[in-house]
C-alpha cells in the first residue's frame, strides 16, 4: 500500500475588482476521458468584488470505488463504497437489492479495477476518502458499466481550477470546459498546506492564482 497523503488548499482574494467564481475538477487529459468516464465538479466557490474572501479544499490520497447515484446529471451520493489502492481490484455484487464491493485483491499493476457482477448495468465512480468521511468525494464517473464488464482507472490527482459560473458541485462534466484553466497542479507535488491568492488583471480581465 502506498503512503496516504493529504493536501490542504486555500484560495483567497482581497478586493478582487470583479465578482468571480472558481470551479475545481480533476479533468486533466486522460485516455478515455469524456468517452469511457467523465470528471465530476469537486468545488465551486464565489469571490466578491470588494473585501476578503477565502475558500478551502482538502484532498486525501486514499482512493475508493463507489456505486454512484445520479439525478439530473449530478452525482447525488454513493450508495456503497470500498477503499482501494493502485494495483488492486474489487467486485460489485447485488443480493436482495443490497450492493456490496468485495475486499480488494491484487490486480493489474498501476491501475484500479472494479468488476460489475450484479447482473445489470451499473454506474460506478472513483473518488477519494477524506478523514472522517463515510463516503468518498467523487472525482471520475463511469456511466453504464455492463454486467461482467470492468472499470479500469489510472488516477493521478492533477487538479485544475477554472473561472466559470456555469457548473455546480457534483455536476458530471460531459465535455471539456470551454475556458482555459487558470491553475493546474499535480497535488502529489505540492506541500501539505498551500495558500493561493486569486488576482485579476484590470487591463486584460485575466485571472491568476499566485502562491503566498
Amino acid at each position: 500500500m502506498s503512503h496516504v497523503f493529504t493536501r490542504h488548499l486555500t484560495f483567497q482574494s482581497n478586493n478582487l475588482g470583479k465578482e468571480a467564481t472558481i470551479m475545481l475538477a480533476f479533468d486533466s487529459d486522460m485516455e478515455g476521458l469524456y468517452e469511457d468516464f467523465f470528471p465530476v465538479v469537486w468545488k465551486v466557490s464565489k469571490f466578491g468584488k470588494t473585501g476578503a474572501y477565502r475558500a478551502q479544499a482538502t484532498y486525501t490520497s486514499q482512493l475508493a470505488f463507489s456505486k454512484a447515484q445520479v439525478v439530473d446529471g449530478n452525482l447525488i451520493s454513493a450508495q456503497t463504497c470500498v477503499k482501494i489502492n493502485d494495483s488492486e481490484k474489487t467486485t460489485l455484487t447485488e443480493v436482495n437489492d443490497v450492493y456490496h464491493f468485495s475486499a480488494p485483491q491484487a490486480g493489474a499493476a498501476g491501475v484500479l479495477q472494479a468488476v460489475n457482477s450484479t447482473g445489470a448495468i451499473q454506474d460506478m465512480a472513483v473518488g477519494f476518502m477524506n478523514k472522517g468521511d463515510l463516503m468518498p468525494t467523487t472525482a471520475l464517473y463511469f456511466n453504464g458499466v455492463g454486467d461482467g464488464s470492468h472499470v479500469t482507472a489510472r488516477f493521478t490527482p492533477i487538479l485544475r481550477v477554472y473561472i466559470t459560473s456555469d457548473y455546480q458541485e457534483t455536476a458530471i462534466l460531459r465535455g471539456a470546459i470551454d475556458t482555459p484553466a487558470i491553475w493546474t497542479h499535480d497535488l502529489t507535488a505540492l506541500a501539505e498546506s498551500t495558500t493561493w491568492n486569486l488576482k485579476r488583471d484590470a487591463a486584460t480581465g485575466h485571472y491568476t492564482l499566485v502562491q503566498v
